[in-house]
């Protein structure tokens, strides 16, 4: 592939997302962040701009990733600009609080579903068509994709779910040169404690900006190997 690389990294305003976007920024990639509020991405920009020093200005593309026409239609309105994208980062996602399942509401469960494993096939498949061999599509799964929790009905379900879209993905694509990476963090100190665990000890957790690290590592590995499954734990424990 010849210059600049591109990567998409859906909820890239916060958290884990900003801290991908900040490491593939400084990696010399052209970056553009997607999310539902556009001022959380307008923030988002100008923090990566600040910390940048003269490197590739990130882009934004807000949209609701569970809205099927509003997905393919930011991918038309990128596809102008960007004809290839060399990096697909499916990291927005939700949790819920923590509940049995049949003190759960419906409206909660499909919310959950239609963002994290819904959303992360109808982004993949209006991102596929810019792709091209020696690419690599990320799916940020969680531990939760392969360890149950009690009161996460949803959350669990939604991530064993695009654990194995992300498996059957992987085997759609090898014959076109996709590398396809299950990202499963533990525990890391983002927001999303606050809907489920707000005493969580975020001092034991990993940083965004390990996950970040492990990201760009595995993308830049050579065409002809893949790490299929990235695990980031941390060391002391925190559940």
């Amino acid at each position: 592939m010849h210059g600049q690389r591109r990567a998409v990294i859906t909820g890239g305003s916060r958290g884990i997302g900003l801290a991908i976007a900040s490491a593939f920024v400084n990696a010399g990639y052209k970056v553009i962040i997607t999310g539902r509020n556009a001022v959380s991405l307008k923030s988002a920009v100008e923090s990566l701009a600040a910390s940048a020093a003269g490197k590739p200005v990130t882009e934004t593309l807000a949209f609701d990733i569970t809205d099927p026409t509003a997905v393919e239609q930011a991918f038309q309105q990128l596809k102008k600009t960007h004809p290839t994208i060399d990096v697909l980062i499916n990291n927005a996602g939700v949790a819920h609080a923590l509940a049995p399942a049949d003190q759960l509401s419906i409206e909660v469960w499909k919310q959950v579903i239609d963002t994290n494993l819904t959303g992360t096939f109808l982004v993949t498949r209006a991102a596929l068509p810019l792709m091209r061999a020696g690419g690599s599509i990320v799916n940020n799964l969680s531990v939760a994709a392969v360890t149950p929790f009690a009161g996460m009905s949803a959350y669990n379900a939604s991530k064993f779910g695009a654990m194995g879209f992300t498996q059957a993905l992987r085997e759609d694509l090898r014959k076109r040169g996709i590398r396809v990476i299950a990202l499963l963090p533990g525990a890391t100190d983002t927001d999303i404690w606050q809907q489920f665990w707000p005493d969580a000890p975020r001092a034991r957790m990993v940083s965004p900006d390990t996950i970040a690290e492990a990201v760009l590592h595995a993308v830049s590995a050579p065409a002809n190997a893949s790490l299929d499954e990235i695990r980031v734990m941390p060391s002391a424990g925190v559940l």
